[in-house]
């Protein structure tokens, strides 16, 4: 009877760090999953440190670029009780429904790499995209010389990215008066969208347009694209996007486009630390990011916004960030 006492007693003392250390159930619902930015999102979510160990569970929706179908991914996460949600809007007005929802079933939610207008969030881990527009803003008017004819490919209207994008865009634009905007239309991230709306510009304004400002990469090289499909020299024209996706890094190093890299990996990653703080109070971060980025302070998880800084994509740092991508 003794040995069978001291066998239970082992055996509940084995099992309560177990029952102690249950896995985090953690969702992540993103705007879309067609184009390689967020593919590289996505990825950095599975690799971080508390995923690989088994220590938190996570399940990312595809949004398919609409936000009704985010708000049912968050009535999803909502009835099957996750611990906390990762956003990632399509819309900046109307993402803020379901982060409501959310946080009055008490899960917490952290935005990431686009913002939403809701003060609930617990956090927001991205980055300045006022000064990504103007960043890239600059790249083209700088190489057109302040003078001359652009066109700009937005991101789909009503998105953070678009809009603050836009913002920069103009910023940079202000101080080249001269320069006229001939077009400017939505693409919504999409390469084969911007390749449409670049061909019709190339026909409606023949030999006018001098500078493309993409709000992506992915639209700049569609604008790249139609520009080869008409026979026309790349290199006539200054181009530039953001996000630093493979196709667009290669693109610098052919000196076709200007880019600058959006840290997917380093939001992804962060907004996963944040949410697991969230949950756990007595967590501490376990992604690398953190060292690679000292800049960006962990302040106990607490900061309502976490800015991930811009690298632009260079000849000289392009194979670096190539290799990162294998």
């Amino acid at each position: 009877m003794k040995t069978l006492l001291l066998a239970l007693g082992l055996a509940t003392a084995l099992s309560a760090p177990v029952m102690a250390q249950e896995k985090l159930k953690i969702g992540a619902t993103v705007y879309g999953l067609n184009a390689e930015f967020m593919q590289i999102w996505t990825a950095a979510l599975q690799k971080h440190p508390a995923v690989q160990k088994g220590e938190v569970e996570v399940t990312v929706f595809d949004g398919r670029y609409d936000a009704l179908v985010q708000q049912e991914q968050f009535n999803t996460m909502i009835t099957q009780k996750y611990d906390a949600i990762i956003f990632v809007p399509m819309d900046i007005e109307a993402g803020a429904a379901p982060v409501q929802a959310a946080v009055d079933a008490g899960i917490p939610v952290v935005g990431s790499n686009a913002r939403v207008n809701s003060d609930l969030l617990t956090s927001y881990v991205g980055s300045n995209d006022v000064e990504a527009g103007e960043l890239e803003g600059k790249a083209v008017l700088d190489k057109m010389g302040c003078k001359g004819n652009l066109v700009i490919i937005e991101g789909p209207i009503g998105q953070s990215g678009q809009i603050q994008r836009l913002e920069g865009n103009e910023k940079a634009l202000a101080a080249c008066p001269d320069v006229k905007v001939l077009e400017k239309q939505t693409g919504n991230w999409s390469r084969a969208e911007a390749q449409t709306l670049m061909e019709n510009w190339l026909t409606s304004h023949p030999g006018q347009i001098n500078g493309v400002i993409g709000q992506n990469d992915e639209m700049a090289l569609g604008a790249i694209e139609a520009i080869k499909a008409a026979g026309l020299n790349v290199n006539d024209f200054a181009i530039a996007g953001i996000d630093g996706v493979t196709d667009a890094i290669n693109s610098v190093k052919a000196g076709e486009m200007a880019s600058i890299l959006q840290d997917a990996n380093a939001q992804a990653q962060g907004a996963l630390d944040v949410a697991i703080k969230a949950v756990k109070a007595d967590y501490q971060p376990q992604s690398p990011i953190w060292n690679q980025y000292p800049s960006m302070k962990w302040e106990d998880g607490k900061a309502k916004t976490y800015l991930v800084p811009w690298t632009p994509v260079t000849t000289a740092n392009a194979d670096e960030l190539l290799k990162s991508r294998q």
